[in-house]
């Protein structure tokens, strides 16, 4: 599996570590993440879609403004 490195704020992930009970910064990332995804599945599967056409969208650059 691929591994990637992020930088965090040290107080969100102290505060997720307490919340989640977990005793290292790693940990607490990673249930974080695997509860977001979960929760989107949870959604798919009672609303019956995906957000399929987001993903197929062309982003495009705006225009200047001003």
């Amino acid at each position: 599996m691929a591994k990637v490195n992020i930088s965090l704020d040290a107080e969100l992930v102290v505060e997720v570590m307490v919340l989640a009970g977990v005793g290292s910064p790693q940990d607490a990332v990673e249930l974080v993440v695997r509860d977001y995804i979960a929760r989107g599945h949870h959604t798919e599967a009672r609303t019956g879609r995906k957000d399929q056409t987001l993903r197929e969208v062309e982003v495009k650059p705006q225009d200047p403004q001003g």
